[in-house]
């Protein structure tokens, strides 16, 4: 049985800055390494980087010393991104991640697998919080109930033939995640509870926050 993750490098982090957010050091390590890390030391037989062109180069000089590891040009959108690597390299289940997560544990990892393996599709979540309202025109409608409302955070975690037959089915339309183009297909989505800490990292002040998360 073979067990891939892919993770997805490929946005220009245009709401970050001037510089790429994975290349950016977090006590002295790239946020990208400390993702990528977290799969390394899981139960995953290969790790596809799905990565921007602009910085393929950085990043096989930062792996230079892995092995099980694969490059794949990530294309225009997220969802093209995950298709090629899908297409790189075929296998029993995948994990898909955002490179912009460092704060994935391998434990929660290893689960996502155990569990892709009895449920066939699954997303990592975390319980809304906030109070949530619906606006029209500037002004509240009304509030929603959070009571069944949930955040999607990555690793999702699915029957490899069964994504690989959605990005096949909704080629060219814009999925902002995977687990969607499942639901779109009917097909059950099971969730995992995750953690709060496990941000995706967006603007300057993510990283600082990362860093507090990272030293506890």
């Amino acid at each position: 049985m073979k067990i891939n993750a892919i993770i997805t490098a490929g946005g220009t982090s245009s709401r970050f800055g001037s510089k790429n957010k994975l290349l950016e050091k977090i006590n002295g390590i790239e946020v990208i390494k400390y993702t990528v890390d977290a799969f390394r030391y899981a139960n995953v037989d290969k790790i596809i980087i799905c990565a921007n062109i602009s910085i393929m180069d950085e990043l096989k000089e930062i792996f230079k010393d892995y092995s099980n590891l694969m490059f794949v040009e990530g294309g225009s959108t997220r969802q093209q991104s995950v298709y090629n690597g899908l297409l790189a390299d075929k296998c029993d289940y995948v994990l898909i991640h955002d490179g912009a997560r460092p704060i994935i544990s391998t434990e929660l990892i290893n689960i996502c697998i155990e569990m892709v393996k009895v449920q066939k599709a699954l997303t990592v979540v975390t319980k809304t919080i906030d109070t949530i309202k619906e606006v029209e025109h500037g002004k509240i409608v009304k509030t929603i109930d959070r009571s069944k409302l949930y955040n999607t955070q990555t690793p999702q975690a699915f029957e490899y033939n069964l994504i690989l037959e959605a990005h096949k089915k909704f080629e060219g339309k814009n999925f902002t995640d995977d687990a969607g183009m499942i639901e779109k297909m009917q097909q059950p989505v099971y969730i995992l509870d995750g953690s709060y800490k496990n941000i995706k990292i967006t603007t300057q002040s993510d990283i600082k926050l990362a860093q507090i998360y990272l030293e506890e």
